[in-house]
């Protein structure tokens, strides 16, 4: 037998040839931690487990042990004498690549532990104090993930041993093995210059030899075809006449169905029935029977016709899937992701993780969403076209085409969301809601997921929380040094209310807890009622609304003012008892935060009397309104600058044609992914009502009063926040016009 037999023997291997770990007798886990009582708690923790435990008082002695025995795990505390915990886990990492670490630690530097994360030196880490059953559970699916990365890396060894031999199998394969030029060339319609011509082109551009013989024009398809429709009695069928089923379709990818010039037109049994170019290639029809397990019946047809075919079934254009082919090929995002039940899920973390036979979804979703997670994208949209399904991210605010998914693929795809959302699978005619809570080695984000019915199948969007989203600073959110000034003068005010106003996805939320964790103090109470909840304090109590058992924002904000709160954070005043309540807060002693939804600071005060507000109460209690939108900023690593373009000024009206405008763009980098842009920034309208404009509002004067009194009182509109911003360098015209409009 050759070195290639074992490729085609159909017996089955050894027992001793099968890549199954041997079963292990105990894992051993490390545990390191200065305290001795930690160090025992964390034994009993595993006493009725089959696990060897072993432990080390400091990380000089852990690495000792290290050096002279493999663990399958350890766990580290944080703060620790000689060596802190990230220290140690980098140096164990280097020991011990495949052994998992984990960090247990109550007052961690963030940095330094989200440092070792993004380095790949910490696997996840646990907050003291621990729960005893869930760390039971993490360290338990660690393992298993260990288990399965030392399988994978003896699978990937033979794969790899295996498409060796394969690749070295191939060369002993003729490529091409039409006989079309030799047959030509017999009948003297090609001499032995031109044959050798095209075997030579043919060797060079690995192309089908009908499309070479076509491209010289020595013989027209015409003779061709009657050639071997006469002669040799080959079978030639009209394209027109059939209706190609989308699963005959896809037993052959139509990237080679374009190259070698075929088409799958009927499948009868076993039996496939095949329109080609050139029926003389026998090589291409053996290489099929082997791929498909089929039995090949080849039919001719010419060129345009099977041309034409080709964008009637796949469509007018190729889809380009090798970037879905590079993110699912790439290291297994299945071994990053775990899937977070809540409470009231009635399905096993088990069975979501394991509970299908076809992997290839459960491995794309996981592909899909930590790839969303590591662009720092907010929002992700799988969205079903006519040829493909398309993955969208929403990045910097502006959504991005990322990669194409075959159709075949949508419904499994959406299937496994609404399973991990606890949606109904089989309602399709629907809109629908749900969430899911998704942990990484890197963070924990939710995730809220929307299906909508569409023309081509259901539309879902997921919106991603960050759980570990760091709060932004007041200094860092864009704000001008006067209205920075205006700003702390409002949060320093014992009692009142401030607004945020914007729509959608203008950063309002954000300016709220920067603002909420400005001066905060451990000798107050603060609170926070959000639908979503999309920042965790740990110093405010935080409550998450829940319409469909009554949990509503009046509910709970009358039910908050009697848990002696001094700061409240309401998500969104959404309508007239809500609103009641908030400015009745505000007027009894407590600061209150909360957004609306407006165009300008000054309509905000309309809002609040088209709510049922009355006049003197919003005038009393209103302590300061601040209007923003997000733009992108100009990537600081490719800034240069740029010509202002005069037709853009026009359309930004009168401040933009009127002073003189120095402009920069992002000329596109690396770290910026070509697009020129990193990152947003606020614009900014800050309104802080003074005394006369208190007397205004109370006596319902119109807007256009308070507006004039507003810019009498130095209140900038954004479209002059936007233009200081341009003239900063900070963002572009393109962008101002983009999110303001035309002025």
């Amino acid at each position: 037998m050759t070195r290639y037999a074992s490729l085609f023997t159909g017996s089955a291997p050894d027992k001793d040839q099968e890549h199954e770990l041997p079963k292990s007798a105990g894992y051993r886990i490390l545990l390191v931690d200065d305290e001795p009582n930690v160090l025992k708690a964390l034994q009993r923790v595993f006493r009725q487990e089959n696990y060897t435990v072993v432990t080390a008082p400091n990380g000089l002695e852990a690495l000792e042990l290290l050096s002279k025995e493999p663990f399958q795990l350890m766990i580290s505390d944080y703060m620790m004498p000689v060596m802190n915990g990230a220290d140690l886990l980098k140096q164990a990492k280097a020991l011990h690549p495949d052994m998992i670490r984990i960090m247990l630690t109550g007052h961690a530097d963030t940095g330094a532990v989200m440092g070792a994360i993004n380095e790949g030196a910490v696997y996840k880490f646990i907050l003291k104090p621990w729960n005893d059953d869930d760390l039971r559970i993490t360290v338990g699916l660690a393992l298993e993930q260990y288990d399965l990365i030392q399988k994978n890396k003896a699978l990937q060894k033979d794969n790899a041993q295996k498409s060796n031999e394969i690749s070295a199998l191939s060369k002993l394969t003729v490529t091409n093995r039409s006989q079309l030029a030799i047959m030509l060339n017999k009948r003297n319609l090609l001499n032995s210059q031109q044959v050798q011509e095209l075997y030579r082109l043919q060797q060079q551009r690995k192309e089908p030899m009908i499309k070479l013989l076509l491209e010289h024009d020595w013989v027209s398809e015409k003779t061709i075809r009657d050639i071997l429709r006469k002669d040799l009695l080959v079978e030639e069928v009209s394209l027109a006449e059939f209706q190609v089923d989308p699963t005959v379709a896809s037993l052959v990818p139509h990237s080679f169905c374009e190259r070698q010039l075929v088409v799958p037109l009927r499948l009868e049994g076993k039996r496939l029935l095949l329109a080609v170019a050139d029926p003389m290639d026998t090589g291409l029809i053996d290489d099929l029977r082997f791929v498909s397990g089929l039995e090949i019946q080849p039919v001719m047809a010419n060129v345009a016709a099977i041309k034409s075919k080709l964008a009637e079934v796949y469509g007018a254009e190729e889809i380009d899937f090798k970037e879905l082919e590079t993110l699912v090929s790439s290291p297994d995002p299945y071994e990053g992701i775990e899937v977070v039940i809540e409470e009231e899920d009635n399905a096993s973390l088990d069975e979501l993780l394991r509970g299908t036979d076809e992997p290839p979804a459960i491995r794309l979703l996981n592909a899909v969403m930590l790839e969303a997670i590591r662009l720092g994208a907010s929002d992700i949209h799988i969205q079903p076209r006519t040829k493909s399904v398309v993955v969208r991210y929403r990045i910097d605010g502006v959504l991005v085409d990322k990669i194409n998914i075959p159709h075949h693929l949508h419904q499994s795809l959406v299937s496994r969301l609404k399973v991990m959302s606890e949606l109904d699978i089989s309602e399709r005619r629907r809109p629908q809601d749900g969430r899911i809570t998704v942990k990484t080695p890197m963070r924990i984000v939710d995730l809220r997921i929307s299906t909508l019915p569409t023309i081509n199948g259901e539309k879902v969007v997921m919106r991603i929380l960050d759980r570990n989203s760091a709060i932004v600073g007041l200094e860092g959110l864009g704000f001008s040094k006067s209205d920075l000034v205006k700003v702390l003068n409002m949060v320093d005010k014992p009692q009142g209310l401030i607004l945020t106003t914007g729509p959608t996805g203008s950063g309002k939320t954000t300016t709220l807890y920067a603002l909420l964790q400005h001066n905060a103090s451990p000798t107050k109470n603060y609170v926070t009622i959000e639908d979503p909840v999309e920042y965790y304090m740990d110093q405010a109590g935080q409550v998450l609304i829940k319409e469909k058992i009554g949990l509503t924002f009046p509910v709970v904000l009358r039910s908050i003012l009697r848990q002696d709160p001094d700061v409240i954070l309401l998500g969104e005043i959404r309508d007239y008892e809500t609103g009641e309540v908030a400015f009745h807060a505000a007027l009894t002693g407590h600061l209150v935060f909360s957004t609306l939804h407006t165009n300008s600071a000054v309509a905000t005060i309309s809002r609040l009397f088209d709510l049922g507000l009355k006049p003197y109460v919003v005038a009393t209690a209103l302590e300061g309104v601040i209007a923003q939108r997000l733009v992108r900023k100009i990537c600081d690593h490719c800034r240069v600058p740029d010509l202002p373009d005069q037709a853009l000024m026009a359309r930004l009206g009168p401040l933009f044609r009127q002073e003189s405008v120095t402009a920069s763009k992002g000329k596109g980098c690396g770290h910026c992914n070509g697009s020129g842009y990193k990152g947003r920034i606020g614009l900014y309208e800050v309104l802080v009502p003074n005394d006369e404009m208190r007397h205004l509002i109370a006596s319902g004067a119109t807007i256009l009063e308070i507006n004039n009194l507003a810019r009498k009182l130095g209140t900038s509109t954004l479209i002059e926040d936007g233009f200081n911003k341009v003239n900063q360098g900070l963002t572009t015209l393109e962008e101002l016009l983009r999110v303001l409009g035309p002025q």
